[in-house]
């Protein structure tokens, strides 16, 4: 599989295997999903296809999560070298097969993914997390070093990916305080600008990684909650996400695991009939919608992950703005009046906002009244969730709690409105509020200000 000069293996394809029949994939666990008990990784010639795959995770109890370096010389995947053991990331050097082990965690760690400038990002299960974080996102060095947690809301954050202008896109879940659809979302490395990407129909399951296509699209499976065999392939446009989607294979039965677009605009798709048949590789043609010939097949075992190994565009890097010196972020709205007219209003409408209140995990920040032109302007502790709603004079709530989110140290973000329009531009003018000092979150409360506090 390797030539005398120790290449890597260009143009091959690295598979994880398992010999699970049908599993009940835990999307929260990630357990049968996002850690596969008994898998190996294999490397297939799909040149050569009555060769029989070479397996190259030996020594290794479980292996699964490939990921390709920019270069096409080096493999990251999630591992246990014996049952029981912790999930660790490691990397594998494909000229020589040589293995090194990147984490060290007392927990659970998987979906590596590569980063521009010698680093990598994956997640990591927090059980004890004062947060109610499930698995967050941690970023560092290739070798080891520097590993910084970069998610901090209440969730689960699986199969990240790097898109082509830098950000992680990711699975994301919210845990707390109740369980909600997953959603892609996108982030910078650093974790600042987090925004959702992509949303499905309701109880719709985001199954693998999304990958980025030649000609601007981003592709992935998708699958009905009730029903894991529904697995679909799922088109978007990069520009468009979340008005632009595109069921690949809804005149198709079966489930379909892993997408990877090729240079030609053909997929890699592995794909079975129904749940009493094994995952096998196929080809796949979105313009025409039709499953291709099989590239490679196994009776004994389902084919999940697929990457193939060969040098691509390195994604560009991103600088990054955090300042772990500086213990605050800043967030700005245009105008808490802008809504999304989709969006459903949580209480009466004939009532004008007037506040926001900040809410954390187990009380209130405070309340804030608006200026006049709706705007407001908040410093919030670093690294600290919050979810924000909007209430009228009375201090009833006109439009209930937004997501959570979190400000890096140093990080300013803005928004246009309350759950607005994703794809909506903000008018030209300077907000009211910035013209003062930002109201520090969480407020001071007192008996005097009854929790609110105006400004002046």
């Amino acid at each position: 599989m390797v030539s005398c000069k120790g290449k890597p293996m260009t143009g091959m394809i690295i598979l994880t295997q398992s010999t699970e029949t049908n599993p009940a994939a835990d999307y929260i666990s990630g357990e049968f999903w996002r850690y596969i008990p008994g898998s190996r990784l294999v490397v297939l010639d799909p040149g050569k296809p009555g060769k029989s795959p070479k397996v190259l995770s030996d020594g290794f109890y479980s292996a699964c999560s490939p990921d390709i370096s920019y270069d096409g010389n080096f493999m990251l995947f999630a591992g246990q070298r014996k049952e029981g053991d912790t999930w660790q990331i490691w990397e594998m050097d494909l000229g020589n097969s040589e293995i090194r082990q990147i984490t060290s965690s007392e927990d659970n760690c998987t979906d590596p993914v590569y980063l521009p400038g010698n680093r990598l990002v994956y997640s990591r299960i927090l059980a004890y997390d004062s947060l109610k974080a499930g698995f967050s996102l941690y970023s560092g060095n290739l070798d080891g070093t520097g590993m910084q947690r970069i998610t901090f809301n209440p969730g689960n954050y699986f199969a990240s990916n790097t898109l082509h202008d830098g950000r992680i896109l990711a699975i994301s879940r919210e845990l707390y305080p109740e369980q909600k659809d997953p959603v892609w979302i996108v982030m910078r490395p650093d974790g600042t600008k987090a925004d959702l990407f992509y949303k499905g129909s309701a109880h719709s399951t985001l199954s693998t990684r999304a990958m980025e296509t030649p000609d601007g699209k981003i592709v992935f499976t998708e699958c009905d909650s009730a029903n894991q065999e529904s697995g679909h392939l799922i088109s978007i446009n990069y520009g468009r996400p979340l008005n632009t989607r595109i069921n690949l294979t809804s005149g198709i039965k079966g489930s379909f695991h892993t997408v990877i677009p090729r240079p030609s605009g053909k997929y890699l798709v592995t794909y079975r009939k129904s749940s009493t048949d094994r995952y096998a590789l196929y080809e796949f043609d979105p313009e025409n919608k039709v499953l291709g010939k099989v590239v490679y097949s196994s009776g004994d075992y389902n084919l999940l992950d697929a990457v193939v190994v060969e040098e691509r565009t390195r994604p560009k890097k991103l600088p990054s703005e955090v300042d772990t010196g500086v213990k605050t972020g800043l967030l700005l709205c245009q105008d808490i009046h802008i809504l999304d007219p989709r969006f459903p209003i949580s209480a009466s409408t004939d009532k004008k906002a007037t506040r926001i209140e900040v809410l954390g995990l187990n009380s209130s920040y405070g309340i804030v009244r608006v200026e006049g032109d709706g705007s407001f302007y908040l410093k919030a502790m670093a690294d600290t969730p919050f979810r924000m709603q909007t209430l009228d004079e009375n201090g009833k709530v006109v439009n209930g709690p937004c997501s959570w989110i979190w400000l890096r140290p140093n990080e300013r973000r803005g928004c246009i409105g309350c759950h607005e329009d994703r794809e909506l531009a903000p008018e030209n003018n300077v907000p009211l509020s910035v013209a003062k000092d930002p109201v520090i979150i969480p407020l001071h409360i007192t008996e005097v200000s009854e929790k609110e506090v105006e400004l002046e």
